[in-house]
């Protein structure tokens, strides 16, 4: 079967992104179908291809998989306008490609939500199964951020999100608080599927050279986070449960904060105003590096802003990263997640914006090894019996291809 899969942001291992496309597209390959990937050229990403484009476009086949790249650069630190502009623009070049292109099921993934426009088109006007995966819920969550407060706006893409539910044959939901958005916008449950991220325990299992960044010592605690460094990730959490430390005189615990993002740069001013010399900002690293990274550290860091929309709208592939690496995991925000880490003492889970309660579990954590080795145990296991990627890759492929029929 030909999967024609549109993903604006997708990566190779080789990228410092998540990699559930790559993932689910090469167990696709390896179960006899053809895969073309449509994306964009992601600032944490990477596509494998590295001949010039062409028009703005370049082609190429990478570990099976036939991608289309347009040359279409996106970065987390990128203003709205510019962002929305670069959406807009892919979203007119996949419709081309949906409209030419020779293939069986059209499959498209979220963020952002202009991602559903080619298999709207797909599905009206040349007929073809649609599928579409939702990672978040827009336009709920900029709507609780209040990052989006324009009313046409809104109305726009509230349109644009119901008329993607509506024109796809099945939908995905990568949370149990987004299949219940997806179902309130009168999608019936029985076209719905929750598929959430996954664990890649083959890739963390395979460590080369552990490593910590300059600035942590051997016999420091190290309390890691990777990710984003946006509005959404609640960030300042972290720096108010260091300074938190700072003041218990816990120097032993250290932070590292890797990745991107547009409030990175006003997060390391105010870590130095604040005279926090236990946070050390990293750039983003690629998956392998990533993988030796957390083989050294102690706990993962899965913090969010405090919005009610995120407790059980969001799926973050950051936490599924932690226990993969057998990590405990430290959450700052009720719901899904962290009903979960109670359930499977894989890790702490405190009240939001407390830094008390946060400095706390990690002085917890710090003066009880035996007993975080042992969350840290039980969070691998979580990892490969609820999560293992190739589990939930079989249950996408066989929820995809079913559509067809």
């Amino acid at each position: 079967m030909r999967i024609l899969y549109f993903h604006q942001h997708f990566s190779t291992p080789k990228g410092s992104s998540g990699i559930r496309s790559y993932q689910m597209a090469k167990t696709a390959i390896q179960n006899g179908h053809q895969v073309t990937m449509v994306c964009g050229s992601y600032g944490g990403g990477n596509t494998g291809l590295e001949t010039p484009f062409i028009r703005g476009k370049r082609q190429g086949k990478v570990d099976g998989i036939d991608i289309i790249e347009f040359d279409l650069a996106y970065s987390n630190s990128d203003g709205l306008v510019k962002r929305s502009l670069t959406f807009l623009k892919f979203s007119v070049k996949s419709i081309g490609v949906a409209l030419r292109h020779d293939y069986d099921v059209v499959f498209a993934t979220t963020t952002p939500l202009t991602a559903g426009i080619p298999g709207i088109f797909a599905r009206w006007l040349r007929r073809k199964p649609f599928v579409f995966e939702v990672r978040d819920l827009w336009p709920e969550l900029p709507k609780a951020m209040g990052v989006i407060t324009n009313p046409i706006v809104l109305w726009g893409m509230s349109l644009l999100e119901w008329a993607s539910y509506h024109s796809a044959h099945r939908c995905i939901g990568l949370s149990p608080g987004i299949v219940d958005g997806i179902a309130s916008r009168g999608v019936p449950r029985g076209k719905i599927t929750l598929i959430p991220n996954g664990c890649d325990v083959e890739i963390f299992s395979q460590i080369n050279k552990t490593w910590r960044p300059k600035g942590i010592e051997d016999n420091d605690f190290l309390a890691i986070f990777t990710g984003t460094h946006g509005q959404a990730n609640g960030l300042d959490s972290v720096l108010e449960g260091a300074a938190e430390l700072k003041r218990r005189g816990r120097n032993d615990i250290k932070f590292a904060l890797v990745g991107q993002g547009k409030l990175k740069t006003n997060l390391q001013k105010q870590a130095e105003v604040m005279g926090l010399d236990n946070i050390v900002f990293h750039e983003p690293v690629p998956k392998q590096d990533l993988v030796d990274l957390m083989a050294d550290a102690d706990i993962g860091l899965q913090v969010l802003a405090n919005v009610p929309a995120f407790y059980y709208g969001t799926s973050p592939n950051k936490f599924f990263d932690y226990i993969s690496a057998g990590l405990p995991v430290l959450n700052n925000y009720p719901g899904w997640l962290a009903e979960m880490i109670h359930e499977y003492d894989c890790g702490y889970a405190v009240s939001p914006d407390s830094p008390k309660e946060f400095a706390d579990a990690l002085e917890h954590a710090t003066d009880n090894q035996n007993g975080l080795l042992e969350k840290g145990q039980r969070a691998a296991m979580l990892a490969k019996s609820k999560f293992d990627r190739r589990d939930l890759a079989d249950k996408w492929l066989s929820w995809v291809t079913g559509a067809v029929h």
